[in-house]
């Protein structure tokens, strides 16, 4: 296609080899020039790659109708529908959003406002490929039409500048839809546009992308151009007035939404520039106002994309790699995924309509089943006091509507995917030590609810099957659940992950010395084994593929079902997609193939009955070499470092070297799915720093890193944690591992615990280019429920910090 050629140049530029610092010692570099928020804007990647601040609310780029375009704008050479100031990033599923969004034009035909055409399908317009350029607070482009867009964020509020072509007869205008990117809208539609500033309010309802309900946002846009307004009013469809200036607009009689909204339109001036202010709000028209007011008053373009840029610097600033060797791409890659895992969830603190509370509010958790795996993890360590405020959120949604979310997005509840999955987070943060603020005594009447009640609608929170998980131990396959509802599916997976969500429920009972219930969870979190057939058989193309003993569903009579171990695989054939809008299968999203790996918290156990380590490890090769498993799909990520328990910590290395950069690198189509806010990034960010999280323990497997050496400092504590090598090969052929020492002295084991971060401790890594028995012997290998009384058995939690 034209547009990638005209993209070579553009992303040429971070192959660049940087080897400014040879001692290999890390100097304090603006790693800012590192980000780049395009990667993933193509090919399903999902992402925002707009304007914004870390969590904010306000998140402003073009709109394209690409199929791809859930977080607003596709790198794909799609047309431009409209600006808007409201986005998710990653999402999967319809498109996210993207409310109210402006248009401009340079003039209309004939100087008359219905010469501007206003529906999306008539208005929509391409873009110059190569004029595209997005930072950390900001997002600019060229549409053909010869306007040059530019915007910036704030928390609440977006701000735009179009420059129009200074043609003395041009007369600049620029409409705002109360509109969306999927064309939800509900009820009523209403816009006010006050005929002397031009400032334009109003509301609209409309329904979220993955989730129950529907939710009300507010907006106020106010416009500040060199020239005079020349006037302003409304357009109904492809109709417009300036002489009036109020419209309540409903749903078409077929229940498409109506074009609808309104305009202000400019005279002419020498620079013909127009900023755009866009303030936000789920209370009303006047917070919105007050936002748009308070945060950029002035509407001074660089000094809000500045305070921008320190707000991301400030947030990068615990970590520094070196770049000796170091090509950009590399480091583009490294720190885009930072970047990316504190996008979303948005800090909608003071912005909740449904319940009064002094407690912060967090939403656009898209979902917890995609982000427990490492973004919360990794936010624990990077950002603890943003994650401190997600958790309060969390256990103070559970407070007013009675469960823990598992996902949720514009004040809407998500569907739940599998388990009850903020256990997962509550309990990651409780045994790392996360306490600031957080009331425990309800995180955990807020998890045990989960393990114990069943809500009505389980399709939306909790754990549905409850009197069958008591009674038989298992989730059955069509079971009979009268006390609520949900989808009838996912038997084997949600029975695995309400096993491992019981085991991190059992953690934190310890914490607080609730022995009987960790005794109690640390029993049900075994129940996995019960669907467990030892003599099931797999075959791939008619072979048999020698491996015996996979997971099965089971009925309620306790007789077995049958799914084929590849279905939902990567490389099913049959073309399902077994996700929760076509799934009929026993597994979510992913084969038995690979959720016969899916035991994180007693791989020990696993490995015993899936024939020992070294079957193990040949059934985690054959996982990854016959492509069953989708690296792009979140869980794959565990089994990248599940060697580890089979004694083989170098295999994790050399398949984390093999995922990365191949399926992860710094272009519009550099990530293999999409980014589920964030999962992908923090992925890569923790595989490339050779430190990755077993979610729910304290336990980081260690893997060589892709940098010579890292600096983490620790925002609790101050103190900086290092990981260094010794032979590092820029090449990446010495992978392995040799030796390690920890603060000076021998170290074997093949893992670390958070207190790595909190002390500042020091790791020093001996690379070579073959296996070594380093962290293979028994005593080295990660901690099991079977091996331990607990995962953290071997740390005080009192004595990180």
């Amino acid at each position: 296609m034209v547009l990638w050629g005209s993209l070579a140049v553009f992303f040429a530029l971070p192959y660049i080899v940087d080897c400014t610092n040879s001692s290999g010692a890390i100097d304090n570099y603006d790693v800012l020039q590192y980000i780049n928020p395009l990667i993933g804007s193509a090919n399903g990647g999902n992402v925002f790659a707009g304007a914004t601040i870390p969590y904010g609310m306000a998140k402003a780029v073009a709109d394209t109708d690409s199929i791809n375009n859930q977080g607003g704008f596709a790198y794909d050479g799609s047309s431009i529908t409209g600006f808007s100031s409201m986005h998710d990033s990653g999402t999967g599923g319809q498109p996210s959003l993207g409310v109210f969004p402006l248009f401009p034009y340079a003039t209309c035909t004939n100087d008359e406002i219905d010469g501007c055409a206003y529906p999306k399908k008539d208005r929509k317009t391409s873009y110059v490929s190569d004029s595209v350029k997005s930072s950390p607070g900001y997002f600019g482009l060229n549409m053909s039409s010869g306007i040059q867009v530019d915007m910036t964020a704030a928390h609440h509020t977006s701000l735009f500048r179009f420059q129009f072509p200074t043609d003395k007869s041009s007369s600049p205008l620029i409409l705002l839809d109360l509109s969306d990117l999927s064309d939800t809208r509900q009820d009523n539609g209403t816009i006010s546009v006050d005929p002397t500033t031009g400032r334009m309010t109003g509301y609209a309802r409309f329904l979220p992308s993955f989730g129950s309900g529907s939710y009300v946002p507010y907006f106020c846009a106010d416009f500040h151009g060199s020239g005079d307004i020349r006037d302003n009013g409304i357009f109904v469809d492809a109709r417009a007035s300036a002489d009036v200036k109020n419209l309540t607009i409903s749903r078409s009689i077929n229940g498409y939404p109506l074009p609808g909204g309104a305009f202000i339109r400019f005279n002419t001036s020498p620079d013909n520039i127009v900023h755009a202010r866009v303030g936000l709000s789920f209370i009303s028209n006047e917070q919105a106002c007050e936002n748009a007011e308070a945060e950029i008053h002035d509407f001074d373009f660089n000094k809000t994309y500045s305070a921008a840029v320190d707000m991301w610097t400030q947030k990068l600033a615990p970590i520094r790699v070196s770049r000796n060797g170091i090509n950009s791409s590399t480091l583009t890659n490294f720190y885009s995924g930072i970047y990316r895992t504190m996008v979303n969830p948005q800090d909608y603190t003071g912005e909740n309509p449904l319940w009064n509370s002094t407690e912060p509010y967090f939403d656009s958790f898209y979902c917890l089943w995609d982000s427990f795996r490492s973004q919360f993890p990794f936010l624990t360590i990077f950002d603890p006091a943003a994650l401190t405020r997600m958790l309060r959120s969390l256990i103070d949604t559970q407070k007013h509507l009675g469960w823990l979310p598992d996902c949720r997005m514009s004040l809407c509840k998500g569907y739940t995917q599998g388990g009850s999955n903020a256990d997962v987070i509550l309990a990651d943060a409780y045994v790392k030590g996360i306490s600031d603020g957080i009331d425990w005594a309800a995180g955990y009447a807020a998890v045990q609810k989960d393990a114990e009640e069943e809500p009505y609608d389980w399709s939306n929170e909790g754990r549905g099957g409850l009197m069958s998980w008591k009674a038989l131990n298992y989730i059955p396959v069509e079971d009979f659940d009268y006390i609520g509802f949900g989808t009838l599916t996912r038997s084997i997976s949600r029975t695995l992950e309400y096993s491992y969500n019981d085991f991190t429920i059992a953690q934190m009972a310890r914490g607080l010395n609730k022995t009987r219930d960790a005794e109690k969870y640390e029993g049900t979190s075994q129940y996995w084994q019960n669907l467990f057939r030892a003599d099931q058989t797999s075959f791939l193309n008619g072979t048999d593929t020698g491996f015996e003993g996979f997971f099965q569903p089971k009925y309620l009579n306790g007789t077995w079902g049958y799914q084929d171990p590849l279905t939902c695989s990567n490389i099913d054939t049959s073309g399902r997609s077994c996700s929760l809008q076509n799934n009929a299968a026993e597994t979510f999203e992913s084969s038995i193939w690979e959720y016969q790996f899916f035991v994180p918290h007693d791989m020990a156990t696993l490995v015993t009955l899936l024939g020992g380590p070294t079957q193990f490890v040949r059934r985690l090769d054959y996982l990854h070499d016959q492509g069953i498993t989708y690296i792009g799909n979140e869980p794959a990520f565990l089994t990248v470092f599940q060697y580890h328990y089979a004694g083989r910590p170098g295999k994790s290395t050399a398949r984390a070297h093999f995922y990365i950069p191949r399926y992860f690198n710094p272009t519009p189509t550099g990530l293999p799915g999409n980014d589920d806010s964030g999962a992908m990034g923090s992925f890569v960010a923790m595989t490339m720093m050779g430190l990755f999280p077993n979610p729910g323990q304290n336990v980081y497997l260690i893997t060589a890193p892709f940098f010579e050496s890292i600096n983490i400092t620790s925002p609790l504590t101050g103190k900086t944690a290092t990981v260094s090598t010794v032979n590092f090969d820029p090449t990446y052929q010495n992978i392995y591992i040799q030796s390690a020492t920890l603060n000076g002295q021998p170290y074997t084991k093949s893992y670390v615990g958070h207190e790595f971060f909190t002390q500042g401790q020091e790791l020093v890594l001996v690379l070579g280019r073959n296996e070594s028995t380093w962290g293979t012997k028994a005593e080295d290998l990660p901690p099991s429920l079977s091996t331990s009384q607990d995962a953290t058995s071997n740390f005080r939690r009192d004595d990180w910090l």
